[in-house]
This record gives C-alpha cells, sequence and structure tokens, in this order.
C-alpha cells in the first residue's frame, strides 16, 4: 500500500515534466513571434498592427479556449486533450509556412497555434494541482517554467532558423520539434486517480462562476492582461526605433525568458512568506512598475533591467496564478475554473498589443500605451485585496 501510495507521488513529477514540456513547445511557437515580426512586416507590406494581430488572435484563442480545455481534460482527461492539441499546434505551424498574406497567417498560424495552446496549457495545469499539496506551489512554478524557458530559447533559436532555413522553414523546423516532444509529452501525462479525496474537494465550476471571487479574479487579471504581452510583441521593434541593433531586441524578448524562469521558480518562496494572494498582488504592482520603466527609458541598461524585472513579475504571477485558484475553489473543477477565468488574460491580450502597434503607426510612440498598460496592472493589484480566503 505504502509503495503505491509512493509510486503515486512519484508520478505526479512525471506530470510537471510533461506540463513543462507541452508548455515549452507551444508557448515556444508562440513567443518566437518576435523573431517573425520584421520578416512579416517586410513579406507582406503590413504595418505594425496588423503583424501585431497574428499573435493577439493567436494569444485570445488559447485563452478563450481554455474554458472549453479545461472542461474536457475535467470530464475525458488531460491525455487525449493535450494529444488534440499537440494535433493543432502542428497543424498550424505547417499551414503558416505556405501563407502568402497576413490575412492567411490569421487563419493559420493564429487559429492553429490557438486551439492547440487552449487544448494543452490549461488542462496540463490543471492536471498537475491535485497530484500536489504542500508542494503545489513549487509544482506549478516547475510546470509554467516551460513557458519561460520558452521566451528564453525559443526567440534566439527561431532567429538562428529564419537567417538559414528562412522564415517558412523556420516554421517547418518547430512543426517538427512540437511533434516530437509535444507528442510524447502528451501521451505520458495524466490526471490524479479519481479515488483519491482531494480530487473531489472544493467547488463545482458553475458554483464558482457564481461567486464573488470568481469574478474579482477575472477582473484583475483582465486588467492586468492588457499589459503582459506589449512588450512581448513590441520591444523588439521598440528597441530598433530607439537606435539599438535587431538583435538587442531580440535578446530583450529572451531576457523577459530569464526573468520569467527566476519568477517562477521564487514564486513558492515568496508564497510561502507573504501567502499566495499577496504574492499574486506584488507581482502585478511589479509588472506596472517594470512597465514604468520601459515608458522612462531607450538607453540598454534600463531596457535589460525592464526586461529582466517583468519576466520575474510575469512568471511570478503565471506560476502563483493557479495555486490561487486551488486556494479559492479547490481542486474539484480546478481545470475548468482556471480555464474560465484565463479567459479574462484573453480579453487584455487581444486588446494590447495591437492597440500598442496602432498607437504607434498613428503617433510613432509607444508612450500612451504602455502608460495605460501600467495604470491598469496596478488597479489589478488593487484589486486582489477584495479576494477572500475559502473556509475549509
Amino acid at each position: 500500500m505504502k509503495a503505491q501510495a509512493l509510486q503515486r507521488a512519484s508520478y505526479g513529477w512525471v506530470v510537471v515534466l510533461c506540463a513543462f514540456t507541452l508548455m515549452f513547445v507551444g508557448f515556444g511557437a508562440a513567443y518566437s513571434f518576435a523573431a517573425f515580426f520584421r520578416a512579416f512586416q517586410a513579406e507582406f507590406g503590413a504595418s505594425r498592427a496588423q503583424v501585431s494581430l497574428v499573435f493577439s488572435l493567436c494569444a485570445f484563442l488559447y485563452f478563450l479556449l481554455g474554458a472549453p480545455g479545461g472542461m474536457l481534460a475535467d470530464r475525458y482527461g488531460t491525455r487525449r486533450v493535450a494529444l488534440t492539441g499537440v494535433a493543432f499546434l502542428v497543424a498550424g505551424l505547417v499551414a503558416a509556412s505556405y501563407a502568402r498574406s497576413v490575412e492567411v497567417l490569421y487563419l493559420t498560424y493564429s487559429i492553429g497555434l490557438g486551439i492547440g495552446i487552449g487544448l494543452s496549457y490549461v488542462p496540463s495545469v490543471g492536471a498537475v494541482q491535485p497530484w500536489f499539496e504542500k508542494r503545489r506551489v513549487l509544482a506549478s512554478g516547475i510546470a509554467v517554467s516551460g513557458i519561460g524557458a520558452a521566451n528564453l530559447l525559443a526567440p534566439p533559436l527561431a532567429a538562428w532558423w529564419i537567417e538559414t532555413l528562412g522564415w517558412r522553414g523556420a516554421y517547418l523546423a518547430l512543426a517538427a520539434g512540437t511533434l516530437l516532444l509535444g507528442g510524447a509529452a502528451a501521451a505520458a501525462i495524466r490526471n490524479r486517480p479519481a479515488g483519491h479525496a482531494r480530487a473531489t474537494d472544493g467547488m463545482t465550476l458553475h458554483a464558482a462562476v457564481r461567486s464573488r471571487n470568481f469574478w474579482v479574479l477575472y477582473v484583475t487579471l483582465t486588467l492586468a492582461g492588457f499589459g503582459c504581452f506589449v512588450p512581448l510583441v513590441h520591444i523588439a521593434p521598440y528597441a530598433v526605433d530607439a537606435g539599438h541593433a535587431e538583435s538587442f531586441g531580440i535578446w530583450l524578448v529572451s531576457l523577459i525568458g530569464v526573468g520569467s524562469l527566476v519568477g517562477r521558480f521564487a514564486s513558492g518562496g515568496i508564497a510561502d512568506r507573504v501567502g499566495s494572494l499577496r504574492s499574486l498582488a506584488l507581482f502585478y504592482l511589479g509588472m506596472a512598475l517594470m512597465l514604468l520603466l520601459w515608458w522612462s527609458s531607450t538607453a540598454a541598461a534600463p531596457l535589460v533591467v525592464m526586461a529582466i524585472g517583468f519576466g520575474i513579475c510575469y512568471g511570478g504571477f503565471v506560476a502563483t496564478f493557479p495555486s490561487v485558484v486551488m486556494e479559492l475553489f479547490g481542486a474539484r473543477s480546478v481545470s475548468g475554473i482556471i480555464g474560465c477565468i484565463y479567459t479574462a488574460a484573453g480579453i487584455g491580450t487581444l486588446f494590447g498589443p495591437p492597440v500598442a502597434g496602432a498607437a504607434f503607426d498613428a503617433t510613432g510612440s509607444y508612450s500612451l500605451p504602455i502608460l495605460g498598460a501600467a495604470a491598469l496592472a496596478l488597479i489589478g493589484a488593487a484589486g486582489v485585496r477584495l479576494l477572500r480566503a475559502r473556509s475549509r
């Protein structure tokens, strides 16, 4: 009996590794977008707003589809849903490599990757939660550090592939890696056996949606979400506009990934000291401060500090968020609840990068969207104080 319990506990870390890998390949394909930005402008003669919309539609879809993806995982198991997600990722990348206009990228890259990440991200995050009790934040942090690793490694790797294979060949290379790594991880991931008592503890999705905590968490994430992806899409062209080399701009995106990895691993220790809810508010506040630093900076050193600091805060809040959901609502419908709340981030992501691009196209400056995103993140940080811990 003890041996069986130990085997189940140890398989939880296999689930963490699988979730890490699924997020690495999915978000690696998405976050490499910064390396393709100027290639798309040159190839299709598109504006910054039009190119930004390729990524924003993708991100909006994967946040929107996180809810049905999570509910499908709760009902049919994470493995089946994640395998379907990997299939969409591969198909989207392959189809995008044949695009002849930015509109075709909307139909291939945006939809394929949006559905693929939506069916793999939330289900894999949700699958990790019931396997752990004392080390849940650490396990979540390690799992979602796959996003930070993707943010760190995918942009320079994609830039190298673009230089050697062209942007179309680079997408085919990404598709091959996604099929191999993502397919193996999706096949190995599994949910905690239903017989475990903790797996049925907590609120149903229906009850959670009717609660005050759900909507407070939803609104605060919407507000903070406006600024989450603006740096990932626009800091590289911003750096070029400021007189830096294009390679420096792509390096800044990778530095966000470095900070993100630090934030995801550090989030567990911070949450242990101050609690998950306070940690979430602190990370929102840190994002706002880093956006203000970006607004005031064009020199290399402060941009490097901003990229690392923003990554730490962004990675920290992403790692803390699933544990906050678990703390507030319990394990019973955790994947579905996480997915529903993540649609809030999709709203911010849909509007944030395109609005920033449109503002630049109209004024030649990113000042207004950066300041607006910082102000909304500050309001989101203040709103976290309205959340109330679940009675046990």
